[in-house]
C-alpha cells in the first residue's frame, strides 16, 4: 500500500495538469474561432492590434496586482528578443491563416509544432534524438504534407501561412527555454501580446487597408478572443507547472478535436478523409516522440 500512497500526489498532479491543459486547448480553440469571425469584417492588422492591446492590458493589470515589474531588465535579454521576433512571425501568419483558410486545416497544421520543436532542439541545442524519433519526425512532416496536398488540384498556397505561423510558434517555444526564469507568466504574457501589437502595426503599414468602426457584434468577438486567449495562456502555464511534462503535453492534441468541431459547427467546414488521415499521422507521430522522450529520460535517470 505504501508505494500506492506515495504515488498518489504525483498522479493527482498529473490529473490536475491534464485538466488545465484541456481547458487551455478549449479556450485556444474558441480564441481562434472568435479571431476568424471578426477577421471577416475587419482588417487583419486591426484585429491584431486590438487583440494585442486587450491582452497586454489584461496581463499588465495582473502583473500590477502581483507587484511585478513590467520593465524588468531581463526583458532586454537576447533570448527574449528572439522570442518576441518569433512571436511576431507566429501570430501574424497564424491570424492570416485563420482569416483566409478553414479553421480546421489551420488547427491541424498547428499540431506539428511539437514535432518542429524537437527537430529544432536537436539541430540548435544538440539534444540527442535517436533514429526512432527521427523517423517519427519525418513521418509527422509527411502527415503535414498530406494535409497540405501540394500536388493536388485543391492545394491553396494560402495554407503555407499556417505552416509559417507554426514555425514561428515553434521558434518562440525554443527561445522560451532560454528565457530568464525571473520573468513570470504575467510578464511573458504581456510581452507576448505586445508582440501581437507590433505584428499588427507592421502588417497594417504593408497591407494599407483602412480600419473600420466596431459594432456590438465585433466588440463581443474581440472581448471573447481576448478573454479566451488570456485564460488559455494562463491555463497552459498552470498545466505545465502542475504535472510531469510527458504526462500533460499529449493533451495539447485535444485542440485538434475542438478546432475541427468548431470549424464544422460555426463555419460549415467539411474536412475530407485525406485531411483526417494527415491529422492522425501528425498526432500519432507527436505522441510517439513524447513517449520515446519519456523512455529516454527514465533510462538516463536509472542508476
Amino acid at each position: 500500500m505504501k508505494p500506492h500512497i506515495a504515488s498518489n500526489p504525483e498522479h493527482r498532479a498529473n490529473l490536475i495538469g491534464s485538466i488545465w491543459m484541456m481547458a487551455a486547448m478549449v479556450a485556444f480553440s474558441f480564441e481562434d474561432a472568435f479571431v476568424k469571425a471578426v477577421s471577416e469584417t475587419h482588417a487583419v492588422g486591426q484585429v491584431l492590434i486590438v487583440f494585442g492591446v486587450g491582452g497586454a492590458l489584461l496581463f499588465a493589470v495582473v502583473a500590477r496586482i502581483n507587484k511585478q515589474r513590467l520593465l524588468n531588465p531581463d526583458v532586454l535579454s537576447r533570448a527574449m528578443g528572439i522570442r518576441i521576433i518569433f512571436e511576431v512571425i507566429g501570430r501574424l501568419f497564424y491570424v492570416l491563416a485563420l482569416a483566409l483558410t478553414p479553421l480546421s486545416s489551420t488547427t491541424a497544421i498547428l499540431q506539428a509544432t511539437p514535432i518542429i520543436v524537437v527537430l529544432g532542439a536537436a539541430i540548435l541545442f544538440g539534444e540527442k534524438v535517436g533514429w526512432r524519433r527521427w523517423t517519427a519526425i519525418i513521418v509527422g512532416l509527411i502527415g503535414v504534407l498530406i494535409i497540405l496536398r501540394p500536388t493536388a488540384d485543391s492545394f491553396s498556397a494560402l495554407s503555407l501561412l499556417a505552416v509559417i505561423g507554426t514555425i514561428g510558434f515553434a521558434g518562440r517555444d525554443l527561445a522560451s527555454r532560454a528565457a530568464p526564469v525571473s520573468l513570470s507568466t504575467s510578464i511573458l504574457g504581456f510581452y507576448g501580446f505586445v508582440a501581437i501589437i507590433v505584428a499588427g502595426i507592421v502588417f497594417s503599414l504593408w497591407d494599407g487597408k483602412a480600419f473600420t468602426w466596431m459594432n456590438t457584434q465585433s466588440v463581443l468577438y474581440f472581448v471573447g478572443a481576448i478573454l479566451m486567449g488570456a485564460f488559455a495562456y494562463a491555463a497552459l502555464m498552470k498545466a505545465m507547472r502542475s504535472g510531469d511534462v510527458s504526462a500533460v503535453t499529449p493533451f495539447r492534441y485535444t485542440r485538434l478535436l475542438f478546432g475541427i468541431a468548431l470549424g464544422m459547427i460555426l463555419f460549415g467546414e467539411e474536412p475530407d478523409m485525406l485531411m483526417m488521415i494527415g491529422c492522425g499521422i501528425v498526432v500519432l507521430s507527436g505522441l510517439f516522440i513524447l513517449w520515446r522522450r519519456k523512455i529516454t529520460e527514465e533510462h538516463l535517470d536509472t542508476p
